[in-house]
Formats: C-alpha cells, sequence, structure tokens
C-alpha cells in the first residue's frame, strides 16, 4: 500500500505541476492570440470542458481495463494536447490552441481519479488519509509549476510561452514511465454480491448529493477566482512575478493542508472539515472585496485554496462512503462529472464576467456558492440526527 500510494503522490505531483503552470500562463496566451479579448479565457475553460466531458467515460473504462491502463490513456491525452498547444503558439493559431487545451483537459479528467486509486490500496479507515496524501502531490505543483512559467517564459525565442508547453509534454512523459511501476488491485468479487442500485436510486442517497454538491462548488468557487486573477492582477497593474507569486500560494494552500486534513476528518468528522472549508471561501471573497493590492489578492487566494481543500477532500471521503463495490464507476464517474461540470461553467464565465463586469462583481457572485455549501452541510447534519435519533427510539 506504501508504495502504491507513493507513487499515486508523486503522479499526483506531475500532474498538478503540469496544471498550474498552465493555469499561470492559459489566460495570457488566450489573450495574446484571441481576436476578440473577452474570449481570453476560453481555452482554459476548454480544458476543463474537455475534462468534464471525459470524467464520466474514463470511470467506465477504468472499471473495464483497470486504473493503470486507465491513467496511461489519460497521460497519452496531455502529451497530445501540450503539442498541440505549443504548435499553436509558433502558428499564432487561436483554434488549435483551444483544440489542445481541451485534450490537456481530458488528460485530467483521468488523473483526477488518482485520488480515488489511493481510496483503492487502502483500508478503509486509512481511507481519508490516503485520499487526502495523494491530493498533498499538488504541493509540488505550488513551486514547480509557477516557477516553471517565469523560467520557460522566453525558453524559445519570440515565442511566449510556448517553452512552457514543451514542459508539459516532459512532464507527461515522466508520469507515464512512473505510471508502469502502479500496481493498483483490481476489485474482488467481494462486495459485488450486493444488488447493484441504478444510479437514479444512488442519486436519492442524501450524503451522496451533499458530497457530490459541494465537491461542485469547491471547484466552482476556486476555478471561478483562480482563473481570472492573472487576467485581473495584469488589468491592475501588477508585475508578472507578483502573478507568479499569489498562484504560488494559492496553489500552496490548495494542497499544503492534505498533510494533516485527513487527520481532522478522522478526528472532528468530515461535516466540520467540509464546513470550516466553506467559511473560509466566503473568507477570500470579503478579502478581495476589501481592496486591490498585492497583498489583498495573495491573501484571498490562499485562504480559497485552504477552503477549497477542505471542502473537496471531505466531499471526496463522504461519496466514498456511499455506495458499494459494484456501483463504484458510475458512482464515482457521475460525481465527477459533476464536479468537472462546475469548473468547466466556472471558467467559462470567469473571462467574460472580468471583462464585462469587472473584479469586484466576480468577487461578489463567488460569495453564494459557499453559503449555498454552508445551508447543506447544515441540513446533512440535521437530517442525520434526525435518523439516528429515529433508530434509538
Amino acid at each position: 500500500m506504501n508504495r502504491n500510494l507513493l507513487l499515486l503522490v508523486l503522479c499526483q505531483a506531475l500532474l498538478m505541476t503540469s496544471m498550474s503552470l498552465i493555469g499561470t500562463v492559459s489566460g495570457l496566451v488566450g489573450y495574446a492570440l484571441a481576436g476578440d479579448k473577452a474570449l481570453a479565457t476560453l481555452p482554459h475553460a476548454l480544458q476543463f470542458v474537455g475534462m468534464m466531458s471525459i470524467t464520466y467515460p474514463a470511470s467506465l473504462l477504468m472499471g473495464r481495463i483497470g486504473r493503470q491502463r486507465g491513467f496511461l490513456v489519460g497521460v497519452c491525452f496531455a502529451i497530445g494536447g501540450a503539442s498541440l498547444a505549443a504548435a499553436a503558439i509558433g502558428h499564432a493559431s487561436f483554434g488549435l490552441f483551444c483544440l489542445g487545451s481541451a485534450l490537456v483537459g481530458c488528460s485530467t479528467g483521468f488523473g483526477q481519479y488518482y485520488r480515488f486509486a489511493a481510496a483503492d490500496v487502502s483500508t478503509v479507515e486509512y481511507r481519508s488519509r490516503a485520499i487526502s496524501w495523494v491530493l498533498s502531490g499538488g504541493i509540488v505543483a505550488a513551486f514547480a509549476g509557477p516557477n516553471l512559467a517565469g523560467f520557460t517564459r522566453t525558453l524559445v525565442a519570440g515565442e511566449a510561452f510556448q517553452g512552457g508547453y514543451f514542459t508539459v509534454v516532459t512532464l507527461g512523459c515522466l508520469t507515464f514511465l512512473v505510471l508502469l511501476l502502479v500496481r493498483v488491485p483490481r476489485a474482488s468479487g467481494l462486495g459485488r454480491e450486493a444488488p447493484e442500485r441504478p444510479l437514479s436510486e444512488i442519486l436519492r442517497d442524501p450524503g451522496y448529493r451533499v458530497a457530490v454538491s459541494c465537491g461542485a462548488i469547491a471547484y466552482f468557487t476556486m476555478a471561478l477566482v483562480m482563473t481570472a486573477t492573472p487576467l485581473a492582477m495584469r488589468a491592475l497593474g501588477h508585475p508578472f512575478a507578483d502573478t507568479v507569486l499569489v498562484i504560488q500560494w494559492h496553489i500552496v494552500g490548495m494542497y499544503g493542508p492534505a498533510f494533516f486534513t485527513g487527520h481532522l476528518i478522522q478526528r472532528f468528522g468530515v461535516l466540520r472539515v467540509m464546513q470550516l472549508g466553506a467559511l473560509l471561501s466566503l473568507g477570500a471573497g470579503v478579502v478581495n472585496l476589501s481592496g486591490k493590492a498585492t497583498g489583498n489578492v495573495w491573501l484571498a487566494l490562499f485562504l480559497i485554496g485552504v477552503g477549497w481543500n477542505f471542502l473537496f477532500t471531505g466531499a471526496t471521503t463522504l461519496v466514498t462512503e456511499t455506495y458499494s463495490e459494484a456501483e463504484k464507476p458510475r458512482a464515482q464517474g457521475f460525481n465527477d462529472l459533476v464536479v468537472f461540470s462546475s469548473v468547466a461553467v466556472a471558467a467559462l464565465l470567469s473571462g467574460t464576467m472580468h471583462h464585462f463586469l469587472g473584479w469586484i462583481s466576480l468577487n461578489e457572485v463567488m460569495l453564494l456558492p459557499p453559503l449555498a455549501a454552508t445551508v447543506l452541510i447544515f441540513w446533512l447534519r440535521g437530517y442525520r440526527a434526525r435518523v439516528a435519533a429515529a433508530s434509538v427510539a
């Protein structure tokens, strides 16, 4: 278990390094290539559309061919998509850049199942900590991704940021080699004898509904603000070095707590940790609304990162408690379909909202999803308390 878990952490680190690198530069490349500047974040949004589109088929595919082979298919999308994006920058083709971004997103859709693979290789009592540890691989990305974006910005003479996409190709090749060493056991027959519920019945489970909703809210809130941040800082006159610093610490906030989030869930309960995550996201919006200095943006992005970690790790842990082994591919696939649909919507809205409404209005809107998550979590706690009281009676 420890060997496979460490390899999955490394795969997550390589995946998130690529994603943080792309997240730092994609909006700026889109702005340079797009004829209509309101479409600057469209390539980044299409990356999430690709992720959203592939999540459910990817889960079903892994149910048939296994985790390792499924992850290898995903890495091939990354290598091909980043190669296309690099070529698009060289040819100044916005359309080709959009296509390459979408293919990279398909790769990320496969890679998001690293956290569920961690649950597969762990015992039930260690599951939340295993999920958290795999997510901690993203802490490498906090430092490597934005710094690689800055370092490779002028790596190819005359083609800003093209070197960054060549770097993503290299990281994909490294991930492919690491995955050859991963051994995620195929599910045994144990647990498959139970009746397999249709997806419509799984969706009626209150815990599943809240887990899926809160996972989507965590990603929507984070993506809405993070995608617009490089554009906002550019418009506010902040230097690119400050943008790199802000994104770097945002990713530290996202993945740094993963070293102890699983322990917090075990000690205080999954719903309390999710609630704290929603409150931190609300705090991030308040900080951004209070000023436009680099310090405000830095603190807000850090807080929203920590809030994302608590809410999303908790939602992932909660969703694993709601289905049987036979139901896993469809339950996990639908969960990630909803979660990453919300990311795609956030990324599509982000650039347009920033362009037409401005940074302040965007942050006012982002307060609503964490408020909704708070209501859902309180409702589930009340529902479980009523069920427990009824069973005692």
